[in-house]
């Protein structure tokens, strides 16, 4: 069947560098540095606080936003009655007019 190809390293071309050596180095110990100063444990999660206010502005967007998808999705369902509707009506002058064309003949 189909077997995916897998590319292979190519091998190095040109002039190659021997890697480096790495030389070791003394550690001087100076004085003993004094603890950290302690830090004051971080919360896990950030507090939200709200003020009346915001409370009341918040509340009033939801609303609108409540308010307007629903005004949007009842318009919607108004256009798909108003669209069956019309249709019919259509069906139905279409059935009168080839019912009193069958009957002319």
């Amino acid at each position: 069947m189909l077997r995916p190809k897998i590319p292979t390293m190519p091998t190095p071309t040109g002039h190659v560098t021997p890697p480096a050596v790495i030389e070791p180095t003394t550690v001087i110990s100076s004085a003993p540095t004094p603890p950290p100063a302690p830090v004051a444990p971080v919360p896990s999660r950030p507090v939200v606080q709200l003020t009346p206010g915001a409370l009341v502005a918040l509340v009033g967007g939801g609303t609108a936003v409540v308010l307007v998808v629903g005004a949007v999705l009842v318009s919607m369902l108004l256009a798909v009655a108003i669209t069956a509707a019309s249709v019919a009506v259509c069906a139905v002058v279409l059935r009168s007019l080839i019912a009193s064309e069958a009957k002319r003949r």
